[in-house]
């Protein structure tokens, strides 16, 4: 976590500096170096804000929104839903990549790193961006919901046409936050496998996306991940 000065990428940070002075940033500052001093946790250092150097402001097509980080060593690195190349894909990452073969043709990957799509426009953001080691939901309500609700407000009002992609309840919330005559908002249920089963297989999101991208005027994603 930054201490005064925020690790944040240049077009992000003009638009969100006066957010890391609210007091609840200081409060959620203090959680973390705390959570440090006993805990193991990730996202770390500046991969917390990884989703937004790969993925500047402008440059956002696409906001794909998670939960919070994986929580096994060595797998979250500031982007939803992907890992690390060298580290198994997770069962969900594992659902989105059967998800996105019978959407679209897309070759299954031998690995689960998302950069690629990052590099696209695609935000891959996440409600909360740290976790404790082998804990889900354990830095919920510490204050990053309110950073991440910043974000979404703000890529609602100053930009038009963008696709928000919502996978399961914890990113639904977000909904009421997005002007939805100027956007595309999606939702399923979580691709984890205790929820994929309900809808999010056969949800074609990424057959959709592209669908409204070109309709806009706008480029598609290459969904394909290289090897």
């Amino acid at each position: 976590m930054p201490n005064k000065k925020p690790q944040l990428e240049e077009s992000w940070l003009a638009i969100l500096h006066n957010e890391f002075e609210e007091p609840y940033m200081a409060q959620l500052r203090a959680f973390l170096l705390d959570e440090e001093k006993y805990h193991r946790g990730y996202s770390r250092g500046p991969l917390i804000f990884n989703a937004f150097w790969k993925t500047p402001f402008h440059k956002v097509k696409v906001v794909i929104l998670g939960q919070d980080p994986y929580h096994g060593p060595n797998q979250a690195h500031g982007l939803s839903f992907s890992v690390q190349r060298g580290i198994h894909p997770p069962p969900s990452l594992q659902n989105i990549f059967k998800e996105l073969e019978a959407d679209t043709g897309a070759k299954i990957p031998n690995h689960g790193e998302l950069t690629h799509w990052a590099d696209q426009g695609v935000l891959l953001l996440n409600t909360v961006l740290t976790v404790r080691h082998q804990k889900a939901h354990s830095h919920r309500g510490r204050g990053w919901e309110q950073f991440t609700d910043r974000v979404i407000r703000e890529l609602s009002s100053q930009r038009e046409d963008l696709v928000f992609l919502f996978w399961g309840k914890a990113a639904q919330q977000k909904s009421p936050l997005i002007d939805g005559t100027k956007h595309l908002i999606l939702s399923s249920p979580h691709p984890s496998p205790y929820s994929a089963d309900r809808g999010f297989f056969g949800s074609k999101p990424f057959s959709r996306i592209n669908a409204f991208l070109q309709k806009k005027g706008k480029d598609s994603i290459n969904w394909e991940i290289p090897a």
